[in-house]
């Protein structure tokens, strides 16, 4: 093999290593979920959450999947565990970020209960 040619083989092959070193988020979509997603609002109704518009507003999946798993069912599941109780999630991070978007003069989501159950 002529030394050109195994040059070419190095560098091919250092290109597909360095490119395997990429995260694949930076290559690929992430996986995000569905656009809108019924939510169990308990006795009060179920809630249409719009998921695409949070994650365009929000930019940080951690801002509300720090207390529930990124997974169908997630919700419930925790609070079945005792994990998370009751309205935790909709009281501690949904209303209170909606309320300080709204005291900042933005645009917000709805601050009661009854805007969001159905």
């Amino acid at each position: 093999m002529n030394k050109k040619v195994l040059t070419t083989c190095f560098a091919a092959c250092g290109l597909i290593v360095g490119l395997s070193l990429i995260p694949v988020s930076g290559i690929m979509a992430q996986n995000v979920g569905r656009p809108e997603m019924t939510l169990n609002g308990g006795s009060k109704g179920p809630v249409l959450f719009k998921h695409q518009l949070h994650q365009t507003v929000v930019n940080d999946c951690a801002v509300c999947h720090k207390d529930f798993e990124k997974k169908p069912g997630a919700l419930d599941a925790a609070k079945k565990i005792g994990v998370l109780r009751a309205k935790q999630v909709m009281n501690k991070t949904c209303i209170a970020c909606h309320r300080a978007t709204k005291a900042a003069g933005e645009r917000s989501g709805p601050t009661s209960c009854n805007a969001c159950h159905s």
